[in-house]
């Protein structure tokens, strides 16, 4: 028989009639909603398949406070991870929030009505104590408290759910499986010991041996079971990984594992978080469960000193394995002997034999340049789909955006850097130039400081798209503004991809800019016929993060291309 679920009984609130369901629905459309966030989302679509059993709704005050305190719900059950709906003081006002209020919770990405929650109760989110308790420190260098300050409203509600809908995914379709779905397959095929593996990063040639000796040596099945919700900021996408999963299981022996995806939004918080992660896949009818070294840890703190310690999650698992009835797995760090062509544990490596690793820093390092990765560190299929969505510097997009004064020479810079780019080849090249934009993208703006920030809000929001695709973006509107410069930077960087946007202000002075204003826009200015002219009655917020300063004053176009091309040798990308 598959391991019976935490609690007992599995919380599958999408089973129930057809009819009951009709019926949600037409009452959810009459009911003030909630568009949940993506985190939201992952959280509650655990709650209605039962991933996340005994909970069946997000945790009232005495639920949170039990989980916060020791680790516990209000009626005892083992929990370590608050799941929690947040809300802002404005939506309780406007959507008459209060205990017995129903509400509608949606999917954010296509509006889809998903349950209806009967709110319990409401209290204050005190972020402080929540990331002392639950994080174990309040450090904004933990991204989980990051997200707190940055990301969780003021306000969490309480209350049961009734499932009406599963989010829709058109993605790996074929790998999303509910527990009950999972515990239907190993009955179906007589698993009765499976062990689960815990991933959020591409698995290599090691992952696969470590699994494959833990499934040897407990007589059991393996269950790959890599999150494809929230992860560390960072992490490869989970479309990449997915595929690195997808080729890598014909490698484990015929019978021997499965692949399903989890819609975790994971929140790296070390020995709590393995402890549920062990929850969940007992959840999801596994028995023994694989836990690593400083397991879902994130890294360092603000002292630059790990958050948690290396054996802390799987000394925490341990000591609540009786109450779980899941085994846990302590994961071992296997490396490469040379001389036999095989991986072994780390401890078990003979004394003076030769031994080879790759490092994750080195690992990157090569995607990054193209370097050869062995066969014996990672099989060629997984290298070919990192190399596919990490490629080289060479082939990577890059933004180059050139802010300054009206005739500061900006333009002429751009069309020159297009021009010597179109000459080096490799990449498509693409011209933003400010006149251009607004009359293309932004025709119905004004010059107005609000106008300006969402002109170059869009400029971002294009050069962000086209480098992500792999194209080089010149654009050069004017860009007064350091809060619109920084958010543009943000927009770029976190759509694009890379770290491959470049700053460029050219600082020629405002006396040379007027001189050689062959339209007269300067002096119409200093009339009066122009209103909000940056440089005259308006301001020009010089950068002071700009990564080359040139000015055409001292420089000609040809030396300040150049400037420009160096800048981007240096960084590989040319």
């Amino acid at each position: 028989m598959v391991n019976p679920p935490h609690g007992g009984v599995l919380k599958d609130l999408l089973a129930r009639d057809a009819s009951i369901a009709a019926s949600l629905l037409e009452e959810a459309e009459t009911l003030p909603d909630i568009v949940l966030n993506e985190r939201q989302l992952c959280d509650l679509e655990l709650i209605i398949t039962g991933g996340f059993s005994p909970l069946e709704g997000f945790m009232n005050k005495a639920d949170y406070e039990g989980c916060l305190t020791n680790m516990r719900l209000a009626d005892g059950s083992l929990f370590p991870m608050p799941i929690t709906l947040d809300v802002s003081k404005e939506q309780v006002q406007s959507l008459g929030l209060e205990e017995g209020r129903r509400v509608t919770l949606r999917d954010p990405r296509d509006d889809a009505v998903i349950a209806i929650l009967t709110v319990s109760d409401l209290f204050d989110v005190d972020r402080s104590r929540e990331a002392k308790l639950v994080m174990g420190a309040d450090d904004q260098a933990h991204p989980a408290v990051a997200f707190l300050y940055n990301n969780v409203k003021d306000v969490y509600v309480g209350g049961a759910v009734q499932a009406i809908n599963k989010p829709q995914y058109f993605d790996y379709v074929e790998l999303r499986f509910t527990p009950a779905e999972l515990r239907h397959h190993f009955n179906k095929v007589a698993w009765r010991r499976v062990v689960a593996f815990q991933t959020r990063n591409p698995m290599h040639r090691a992952h696969r041996e470590l699994t494959v000796r833990a499934a040897r040596k407990l007589q059991a099945n393996v269950l790959i079971h890599p999150v494809v919700g929230l992860t560390k900021p960072g992490d490869v996408d989970h479309y990449t990984r997915v595929r690195v999963y997808q080729s890598l299981m014909p490698r484990y022996p015929k019978g021997m594992a499965t692949l399903a995806l989890l819609p975790l939004a994971m929140r790296m918080a070390g020995p709590r978080e393995a402890l549920w992660h062990a929850i969940i896949r007992k959840n999801f009818g596994v028995s023994h469960f694989i836990v690593g070294r400083d397991h879902a840890g994130p890294g360092k703190n603000s002292q630059g000193e790990d958050f948690y310690g290396p054996y802390d999650a799987q000394d925490l698992v341990k000591k609540y394995t009786e109450e779980l009835g899941i085994e846990m797995v302590p994961f071992q760090m296997m490396t490469y002997l040379p001389d036999t062509d095989e991986y072994q544990p780390v401890d078990e490596v003979p004394a003076g034999a030769a031994t080879l690793n790759i490092s994750g820093t080195e690992l990157r390092k090569r995607l990054r340049t193209g370097a050869p990765i062995p066969e014996w560190f990672s099989y060629e299929s997984v290298v070919k789909t990192l190399r596919e969505s990490y490629p080289p510097k060479t082939s990577q997009g890059f933004t180059i955006l050139l802010t300054g004064l009206l005739n500061s020479g900006k333009d002429q810079i751009a069309r020159a850097l297009q021009v010597k780019l179109h000459e080096q080849g490799g990449r498509s090249v693409s011209l933003l130039l400010g006149d251009t934009v607004r009359h293309e993208l932004s025709s119905e703006l004004g010059f107005s400081p609000e106008d300006r920030h969402k002109n170059l809000q869009r400029i971002a929001f294009v050069a962000s798209e086209l480098t992500r695709a792999g194209a080089a973006v010149i654009a050069s509107p004017i860009a007064p503004y350091e809060h619109s410069r920084r958010l543009a930077r943000e927009t770029i960087l976190k759509g694009g991809g890379s770290n491959n946007f470049f700053l460029v202000h050219v600082a020629t002075p405002i006396e040379y800019c007027e001189k050689h204003d062959r339209r007269g826009n300067y002096a119409k200015a200093r009339r009066g016929e122009i209103k909000g002219f940056t440089g005259v009655d308006d301001v020009y917020e010089a950068p002071n993060d700009a990564d080359l300063v040139v000015d055409v004053s001292q420089q000609s176009i040809a030396e300040i291309t150049h400037s420009i091309v160096l800048l981007l040798e240096a960084n590989g990308l040319i």
